[in-house]
């Protein structure tokens, strides 16, 4: 059985660090914790856990905590989490079978990063991670905000899940916003992944105009990873829209289809398009559209689940009850109904829809026009 050491990096995380480190204790053999300036109780809380708490200076880079907590790290693999991750029942069991049954020949472990639930706790939003690496190999973090490791060799990509939670309605810093900020003031050169969330950062904060002007630099370089171009194209669309450049946005769309084969969450985009200038028959063509997709099994980028079955169906019924074909709007929501049977809107609209459709045949029936 190999040994894991779980590497944090931590700031007034109070909220959150109980749950996280509660998720994981007894799984690993070490926690260590670099703490970058935490004023609340969160060095305390972590204490109950560990011993190896250290403080590091913050120097706006967050690699380069990273890197430090890493480097104190004793056992075979090192596993991060952030402070709002935690592992549920069932991951912390798949962690355990991991620690017994991986090859130590694997450098790298991918596992899936759970980042959006619906109301009934189904996910809705996740991509991949490099999440755990082995210590000898003395891989290192990259880039100052939205870090990523660089790794080489084989790697195993498991079904073993990190959620994220945050507390509903917390507003996002502007902390990255700001590092970012300060790199260009001093004229220093951001690569073209730093560009990239750059510009995410600069839409998260409602600077639309700026942020298209950052996208579009960015996929202009033509050096990024394929799952980031299309979500560029995906945001740089949703700016265009904000500034009321439609056909701009539009074209951002269908742009993303030189990089791969069309994306489920870019169909449904261009669907939502047509559907507010009120095509419902193309919007109409592009949810079905998707329904004849296939799901992409192995992809570590962004994935919004619900855009490869649920929206395209409820928003196929729409479209067919706008243009007043009402069977085979209820054909549609019956099959979103048995996608998400809690669904509210799905439940709502399938009343709506049989009373309609009951109406119809009455009609007929009577030979009313």
């Amino acid at each position: 059985m190999v040994t894991i050491s779980l590497a944090m990096i931590v700031k007034n995380e109070e909220n959150y660090i109980k749950r996280c480190l509660n998720s994981v204790y007894g799984v690993v053999d070490e926690i260590i914790i670099a703490d970058t300036g935490s004023t609340d109780k969160t060095k305390d809380i972590c204490s109950f856990y560990t011993d190896k708490i250290y403080d590091f200076k913050w120097i706006d880079d967050f690699s380069a905590a990273r890197n430090y907590s890493y480097g104190l790290a004793t056992m075979d693999y090192i596993l991060w989490l952030d402070a709002d991750d935690f592992l549920l029942p069932e991951d912390r069991i798949k962690l355990l079978k991991l620690k017994e049954t991986i090859d130590p020949k694997i450098n790298t472990v991918m596992m899936k990063y759970n980042t959006g639930l619906d109301l009934q706790g189904n996910v809705v939003f996740s991509y991949y991670r490099e999440r755990m690496t082995k210590r000898e190999c003395g891989f290192l973090w990259h880039e100052p905000v939205h870090e990523y490791m660089l790794t080489t060799g084989p790697v195993l990509e498991t079904d073993l899940c990190i959620t994220h939670g945050k507390i509903p309605g917390e507003k996002s810093s502007d902390r990255n916003l700001k590092i970012y900020e300060k790199k260009l003031r001093k004229r220093e050169f951001l690569s073209p992944r730093g560009t990239y969330y750059y510009a995410r950062e600069l839409r998260d904060h409602d600077r639309f105009s700026e942020a298209a002007r950052q996208f579009e630099l960015f996929l202009d370089t033509d050096m990024g990873w394929i799952e980031d171009n299309i979500s560029a194209c995906s945001e740089l669309a949703k700016c265009y829209l904000k500034l009321n450049q439609d056909k701009r946005a539009l074209a951002c769309l269908f742009r993303s289809f030189v990089y791969t084969t069309p994306r489920a969450e870019i169909c449904c985009q261009i669907g939502y398009y047509y559907q507010e200038k009120k095509d419902y028959q193309t919007a109409a063509f592009w949810f079905e559209f998707i329904l004849s997709l296939k799901k992409p099994v192995q992809c570590w980028g962004f994935l919004q689940h619900d855009c490869w079955s649920y929206i395209p169906l409820i928003e196929s019924a729409v479209c067919y009850d706008r243009m007043g074909d009402y069977k085979k709007a209820l054909k549609f929501n019956t099959k979103a109904l048995k996608v998400k049977p809690d669904s509210l809107q799905a439940k709502q609209n399938q009343v709506y829809l049989q009373n309609k459709v009951a109406l119809q045949r009455k009609r007929k029936t009577k030979g009313a026009p």
